[in-house]
């Protein structure tokens, strides 16, 4: 594929597209790891089931490597915009007498890639589906302290095609654990973190996105993130809370070539719940405040919306 704003030769666009390739492997996840919401770390109450619609929209920008801005063409002004609508299903338990949950959910989005990238496609689609099961070892409801231990699976179901620089879904599996603890500090005030640790399965059909006529294989390395934050309950209604989230790892290779482009992001993250009669509403907005490689992301605005039936 050439870009339609100039003509490149095979080797620049082989690095233009291992530029690209950041972003693809972080897509849908971003390199965020995953996130919480308030109160996601409070022990619930068995046999519940819930329905859950999440909207994702991001937006993001100029191109990073190895902490300085690529302003070479066709970086110049490049954007991508991503958005998502996901369904879950939400099932609460009682695992060996311990508070237990599982969800199931699968997104359908699109990616758009704008401005100096314009002319690459959009990938519009279904995701990849997930699943996730998390236990609470300690609960301590009087004194607010929690701690959990969650696993994920996801399955590369999503829309994939090799031709392609972006897709909706990532040809590969993915597994995470996640533990968490929140804690009551004072007052109406609790204090949370969380640390994730994503491991990746091998793409061994990544053409275009790695910068080759044919099929070769991408592997990457565990991504870490940890989040930590304040969360404030104003009331029975209203839960306000703040994140701040380091990741680091996820370095690539394409066809066993180590590709030098190691994740260092910070970001941070806003939080507002509601508590009605007619279900949970949530409203999440951050932005990336430093990357090391890869695209910025200027814009995360994500609200959801929760039934018990």
């Amino acid at each position: 594929m050439l870009f339609r704003v100039m003509l490149v030769s095979k080797p620049m666009k082989t690095a233009l597209n291992r530029l690209l390739l950041c972003m693809l492997i972080l897509y849908p996840l971003l390199g965020q790891g995953i996130d919480l919401q308030p109160n996601d770390i409070v022990a619930p109450l068995p046999d519940k089931r819930f329905v859950q619609i999440s909207y994702n929209d991001t937006e993001n920008s100029a191109y990073y490597k190895n902490g300085s801005v690529v302003s070479t063409r066709p970086f110049g002004s490049p954007l991508v915009n991503a958005q998502s609508i996901t369904p879950r299903l939400i099932g609460t338990y009682t695992l060996a007498n311990l508070p237990a949950v599982s969800y199931i959910q699968i997104p359908y989005g699109s990616i758009q890639p704008g401005g100096s990238i314009a002319s690459y496609p959009t990938s519009t689609g279904i995701g990849d589906f997930s699943l996730a099961t998390a236990i609470w070892p300690y609960v301590n409801r009087e004194n607010r302290t929690y701690f959990g231990v969650a696993g994920f699976l996801i399955v590369p179901s999503g829309s994939y095609s090799n031709t392609q620089t972006f897709n909706m879904g990532e040809n590969r599996y993915k597994t995470a654990l996640q533990i968490g603890l929140q804690k009551a500090i004072v007052g109406n005030l609790d204090g949370m973190i969380a640390v994730d640790t994503i491991w990746y399965g091998g793409n061994p059909q990544c053409a275009e996105a790695c910068g080759s006529a044919t099929n070769v294989p991408l592997t990457q390395k565990p991504l870490t993130t940890i989040q930590l934050g304040p969360i404030y309950t104003i009331n029975q209604t209203f839960t306000v809370g703040a994140s701040y989230f380091y990741a680091t790892g996820g370095a690539t290779e394409i066809n066993n070539v180590y590709q030098n482009n190691v994740i260092n992001t910070q970001r941070f993250l806003l939080s507002g719940i509601a508590y009605t009669d007619f279900g949970k509403f949530s409203l999440q907005y951050g932005r990336d405040m430093v990357v090391e490689n890869g695209f910025i992301q200027t814009r995360l605005l994500t609200i959801r919306y929760a039934i018990q039936f």
